[in-house]
């Protein structure tokens, strides 16, 4: 698990916010990933939410050798075994069941598991994970919330997302818990959609400049 750890932590902390993307088309894959590291983004996460998902990761993985892809709402076993494949470099879980748990144990890709309560921190800590994914970070109690686990769990480092932007975002960043933050505001579906790829170095260029302080 160490060298896992070690892997996640160089990843997580290339860069202050990690891009959330959902795609629902594998062709746009590339030239977004080439325009985001344009800007200065080294590891982007991609969710299972669309059907294109693994096909993305795979044309990044061969196409965008400088970017780390990360596979994003893993929920099943099979999930990890598809991440493994398809060439990713990490897995992300909004949650951690019991069958997920086991099943991350026999994976060779480090993780980072979702919590959102003091229980379920401590619970992921005591299967080895002291990164964690805190979500849906917003609507679970923001960054005051994440401020109060500073000093009872001060071990765990948090990658919040959901609902993060540009305007709260420098709250968490703030925080000597978290890592880093995930968002969705640097690929806008517009901006995909109509091939505005400088757009979306421009805002990954702002992103890379919300540094930690």
């Amino acid at each position: 698990m160490h060298h896992k750890t070690e892997e996640l932590e160089s990843l997580l902390g290339a860069q202050p916010v990690v891009p959330v993307l959902i795609l629902d088309d594998a062709e746009v894959a590339v030239p977004l990933a080439r325009a985001l590291h344009a800007g200065g983004i080294s590891t982007i996460e991609i969710t299972l939410r669309t059907e294109a998902a693994f096909e993305a990761v795979r044309r990044i993985v061969e196409e965008v050798e400088e970017v780390a892809v990360g596979v994003g709402t893993v929920l099943a076993p099979d999930h990890l075994k598809r991440a493994e494949r398809s060439g990713a470099r990490f897995w992300v879980s909004p949650g951690m069941s019991p069958q997920l748990l086991e099943a991350a144990r026999h994976c060779v890709l480090p993780g980072l598991p979702g919590s959102a309560t003091p229980s379920e921190a401590m619970a992921l800590v005591e299967a080895g994970y002291h990164h964690q994914k805190f979500f849906p970070a917003e609507a679970a109690g923001g960054a005051a919330y994440l401020k109060s686990l500073v000093s009872p769990l001060g071990e765990i480092r948090f990658c919040p997302t959901g609902g993060i932007n540009p305007g709260n975002a420098g709250d968490y960043l703030a925080l000597p818990n978290v890592a880093c933050v995930g968002g969705s505001w640097l690929a806008p579906k517009e901006a995909i959609a109509a091939g505005d790829w400088a757009k979306i170095e421009t805002l990954a260029r702002e992103a890379v400049n919300l540094r930690k302080p």
